[in-house]
């Protein structure tokens, strides 16, 4: 009988942690469904430096951090990421988007070419200048990265590789 009601609790102990995993895993999912990039509008001021975003050349960035549900907008890619690999930060950062250059004017990166920051191949070190003057080219593939490295200068990196060192 003792083994009986043992194993009835651990069936119910088994089923619950189920449900409550299934549960958080869910709306974990919702959250990152949820977080997009959204439109600049021409008041949106740059989360590191205050600067008014469309005011400047070269791809932009947008950040979301765990526990805040606006996402943050930067006037350059070198600002997102001078935010986002900083040590207080880095940890917190859900979602990084970045503008796709390779389909963008350098000067008016469109609202529609969001990509995914941690997916992105990154050009640093070009003579295009953003912002805050030297930034990082964004692009989609290695292909667009090469090209864009070969016309304009820099070298290649993909996200992982980037430090704030190096930014």
């Amino acid at each position: 009988m003792i083994i009986f009601t043992r194993i009835r609790l651990s069936i119910v102990v088994l089923i619950l942690a189920v449900l409550g995993l299934t549960g958080c895993n869910e709306d974990s999912t919702a959250k990152v469904m949820a977080q997009e990039a959204m439109a600049l509008e021409s008041a949106d001021e740059c989360h590191l430096c205050g600067m008014l975003i469309s005011r400047f050349p070269g791809p932009k960035g947008q950040v979301y951090e765990r526990g805040i549900k606006q996402n943050m907008k930067f006037c350059s890619t070198r600002d997102m990421f001078a935010y986002a690999l900083d040590p207080e930060h880095k940890h917190n950062i859900q979602s990084i988007f970045v503008h796709d250059m390779a389909v963008n004017p350098w000067d008016e990166p469109s609202e529609e070419t969001y990509i995914d920051g941690r997916k992105a191949w990154f050009v640093i070190g070009s003579s295009k200048k953003g912002a805050m003057g030297p930034t990082l080219g964004s692009f989609k593939t290695k292909e667009s990265a090469e090209a864009f490295a070969k016309e304009f200068g820099g070298e290649l990196k993909r996200f992982e590789d980037l430090t704030l060192d190096i930014i």
